[in-house]
């Protein structure tokens, strides 16, 4: 075997950096075949080889150096891991945390959630009761559809509002593939109801701690919700109901309960809105200042600028008594700048309606609504003795046979018995609501009675039957799908009415009609039907502002001494 050549110049002055190259070279293809990796994680006899090679080996002959170094090279690429082995225990081991974060985040989402327990009051009450809890979710126990079942027939407003929840529920459950885990409320278009509807699937009887019937609708609801608060203890479990009753048991035994408050116009009758506004005795010194007046129409126009326009509000009236009294109409705002327009005097002879003008401030205000042609939707409140029925029903008469504003007189009303119903009534529509239209009679014969002899020769000649003649009485079960035609319509005791009954009966106005809405909310006689979510506090709130409504709450009885004081004493 041939010795190797001997190197060309001494030891001591060999080149380091032609021995060197290779091992920098092999060291380099080791790092790239083992990307990320530290020196900390290479094997120890990988890292025994790589300290060796590191010396400089002053009498190693090149043909040794170049095996060492391919040796070096094997055993690094052989003991580190490749990057296949890398990447696979990267995504075996990483999404384990993620799920982990994932499960915890949702089940605190849940647990923040409310889960609300319907009662079929609630979805009897207002069918859209399902879509009105934002993000939290719904479950219904199995008794309530049994319910929802019982009241589905007949043409009652209470049926078709079953009817109306057995389609949205149809409807979700269509949409959904897997009914059990919950369906989407938003599923169907309504994006404020982000969470989900339950049904009972499974028996959840659960014994309440004391002795109940067993098969009451009531107490089989209770029991679900007590199984609810047990199957999910960190979660806010709320019965809701309409039923006072069943709020009270659910409380008595340790279960919260609240009542449905979504179609509640106010939360408080005492802030609704009434109409009127006393202006400050210092309103002309903090208002006078470049004020703009002109007349149009017989009627004075002021423009004030001052600090209180703002809190004005389209069609209110404001009224200053004292040495330079005002009563006005606002009839602009803007900013801190307003227009406010004079009234015509209601309660002066010459301006008499039918022979009616108004006792008091808050009557002469109803007259200029009522008889203001451009104010399409009139409300008025007030207790018993106001005279609410008697300006509708003069001001209508006035514009029906005096200036043929409009064709005739519809009345309506509510028909709620105060005590005991007294069975079916024979004769056609307008004979079976003559029962029900005895304020009409008493006003009419109030309005017939001579008190207004010098109002005109229309009011002289006219007969007790051509005015019945002009004067219509309707039922309202009968109003769907019709459209009324340059009428006078007046709602009768429209404190007894839902939101969606009044949405029904106003919808049907046509081009030139007036809708008078009368009520006194103290006096509701609906079940179910507070002063809060009465329809007549929610058109009085919803229509507050607009240029063609208006509103005034009467406040003085005008009937007689003892009728006033029977309202307040009793």
């Amino acid at each position: 075997m041939p010795l190797p050549k001997l190197p060309t110049k001494p030891a001591d002055t060999i080149d380091i950096g032609s021995i060197a190259t290779p091992k920098t070279r092999t060291a380099a293809t080791a790092a790239r075949a083992r990307p990320k990796a530290n020196v900390a994680d290479m094997p120890a006899a990988a890292t025994a080889v790589a300290a060796d090679m590191a010396q400089p080996a002053k009498t190693t002959r090149p043909t040794a150096t170049k095996a060492a170094s391919k040796t070096a090279a094997k055993s690094v690429a052989v003991k580190q891991p490749s990057p296949t082995a890398t990447k696979t225990a990267a995504v075996k081991t990483t999404p384990t945390p993620k799920k982990t974060a994932v499960k915890t985040a949702t089940t605190a989402a849940t647990e923040t959630k409310k889960l609300f327990v319907l009662d079929t009051n609630v979805l009897l009450h207002d069918p859209s009761s399902l879509f009105r809890f934002q993000e939290h979710d719904i479950f219904l126990p199995m008794m309530t559809l049994e319910e929802l079942d019982h009241h589905k027939k007949g043409m009652t407003e209470v049926a078709r509002n079953a009817r109306q929840v057995s389609r949205s529920l149809d409807a979700l459950a269509a949409e959904t593939t897997d009914i059990l885990h919950g369906m989407s409320l938003n599923a169907l278009g309504n994006k404020d109801a982000t969470g989900l509807l339950l049904f009972q699937t499974s028996n959840m009887e659960s014994d309440l701690g004391i002795s109940l019937p067993t098969g009451k609708a009531d107490n089989m609801i209770l029991s679900v919700v007590q199984t609810l608060q047990k199957q999910q203890p960190k979660r806010q479990v709320i019965l809701v109901s309409k039923d006072i009753n069943m709020r009270l048991k659910a409380r008595a035994l340790g279960m919260e309960a609240e009542d449905y408050l979504n179609d509640h116009s106010l939360e408080d009758s005492d802030l609704l809105y009434d109409g009127i506004m006393q202006l400050p005795a210092n309103f002309w010194s903090r208002h006078g200042k470049d004020v703009e007046s002109w007349m149009q129409g017989g009627i004075t126009y002021y423009k004030i600028k001052g600090p209180l326009c703002p809190e004005f509000i389209i069609n209110e009236f404001v009224y200053l008594e004292g040495d330079t009294p005002l009563y006005a109409q606002v009839k602009e705002v803007s900013g801190k700048t307003a227009v406010l327009a004079t009234l015509r005097d209601y309660t002066h002879k010459k301006n008499n309606v039918w022979g009616v003008t108004a006792r008091n401030r808050e009557q002469n205000f109803a007259l200029n609504l009522l008889m203001n042609p451009d104010c399409d939707f009139v409300s008025l409140l007030g207790q018993a003795g106001t005279g609410k029925t008697l300006l509708a029903l003069a001001s209508g008469l006035t514009q029906v046979l005096e200036t043929k504003r409009y064709s005739e007189i519809i009345m309506t009303r509510v028909t709620v018995p105060v005590g005991e119903d007294i069975g079916f009534l024979p004769g056609t529509e307008e004979e079976k609501m003559q029962p029900w239209m005895g304020a009409l009679e008493d006003n009419l014969e109030f309005l017939n009675s001579g008190i207004h002899s010098e109002a005109g020769d229309w009011d002289r000649s006219a007969s007790k039957e051509v005015i019945k003649s002009h004067i219509k009485v309707k039922s309202l079960n009968f109003m769907r799908g019709r459209t009324f035609l340059n009428k006078f319509l007046i709602i009768d005791e429209a404190q007894n009415l839902t939101p969606k009954q009044m949405k029904t009966l106003i919808t049907r106005a046509g081009p030139g009609t007036k809708i008078v809405c009368l009520g006194n909310i103290a006096q509701i006689d609906t079940p179910y039907l507070t002063e809060g979510s009465s329809g007549l506090t929610y058109v009085v709130d919803r229509f507050k502002g607009w240029s063609h409504s208006g509103h005034i709450t009467l406040q003085k009885g005008e009937r007689s001494r003892l009728a006033d004081y029977a309202s307040d004493a009793l």
